[in-house]
C-alpha cells in the first residue's frame, strides 16, 4: 500500500510540475507573414542630353518612330523618309538632313505630318545667324513667335497659318521641327515640338 501511495503521490507531483510547466512555458506562435521587399532599381533612367552631334544618316537616329508615336500619342502611318541635303559653302552650310514622318500610303513628302531637320554650319555664329534670319522671315510674314525651353537650351516656336515650327541651334548645328497641315493641335504644340527637337539633338546611347 505504501508503494501504491508513493506512486500516486509521485504521479500527482509530476502532474503538478507538468501543469506548472504548461502554465509558464511560452506558447509557440506562427511566424508573421513574410512581406516581399521591393528594391528600387539602382540603374538611372536615361535623360536625353542634347549635344552638338554629327549629322545622322538614318531617321531612327534622329527621332525613332517609337519615340515619335509615343510623343504624339498615336501611331503615324508609313515609314520615315530621309532627304540628305547638299553643302552650301556660300552660306557656311556644311551638311543637312530632313526626316519626314507620317506619310500616308501612296503619298509623297508634301503630305508628311512632321518634319525634323538638322543642319550643320562652319561655326556657331553662322548657325545662330541662320536661325535668326529664319525667325525674322517668318515674323515678316505675320507669324507669331514665342521663346520656349528645349531641354536646357532655348528655341523659338513660330506659329504660321498652315505650319508651326520650332527652331534653334546648339553649337554649329541648327534644328527645326515642323508641324505641317496643323497636325498637332495648337494647345499641344509646346508639349510636343520641344520634345522632338530635344530628341533630334540627342545621340542614341
Amino acid at each position: 500500500m505504501r508503494g501504491n501511495r508513493f506512486f500516486v503521490t509521485l504521479g500527482a507531483g509530476a502532474l503538478m510540475i507538468c501543469a506548472g510547466c504548461a502554465t509558464t512555458a511560452p506558447q509557440t506562435q506562427a511566424p508573421p507573414p513574410q512581406i516581399p521587399k521591393i528594391t528600387p532599381s539602382t540603374s538611372p533612367s536615361r535623360v536625353p542630353t542634347m549635344v552638338d552631334r554629327p549629322l545622322p544618316d538614318d531617321c531612327e537616329l534622329v527621332v525613332p518612330a517609337a519615340v515619335m508615336n509615343a510623343t504624339l500619342g498615336q501611331e503615324l502611318p508609313g515609314e520615315p523618309r530621309i532627304i540628305i541635303g547638299v553643302k552650301e559653302p556660300a552660306i557656311g552650310k556644311t551638311g543637312k538632313i530632313d526626316c519626314y514622318y507620317g506619310i500616308p500610303e501612296k503619298k509623297n513628302l508634301p503630305d508628311a505630318k512632321i518634319v525634323v531637320g538638322l543642319s550643320t554650319y562652319a561655326d556657331e555664329a553662322t548657325a545662330r545667324a541662320r536661325v535668326t534670319e529664319s525667325i525674322d522671315v517668318e515674323r515678316a510674314q505675320g507669324a507669331k513667335t514665342t521663346e520656349v525651353d528645349v531641354g536646357k537650351q532655348k528655341g523659338t516656336l513660330i506659329e504660321g497659318k498652315n505650319e508651326q515650327l520650332l527652331v534653334g541651334s546648339l553649337g554649329k548645328t541648327t534644328f527645326v521641327v515642323r508641324n505641317r497641315h496643323n497636325f498637332v493641335p495648337k494647345e499641344r504644340l509646346i508639349a510636343v515640338l520641344p520634345v522632338l527637337a530635344q530628341q533630334a539633338m540627342t545621340p542614341p546611347v
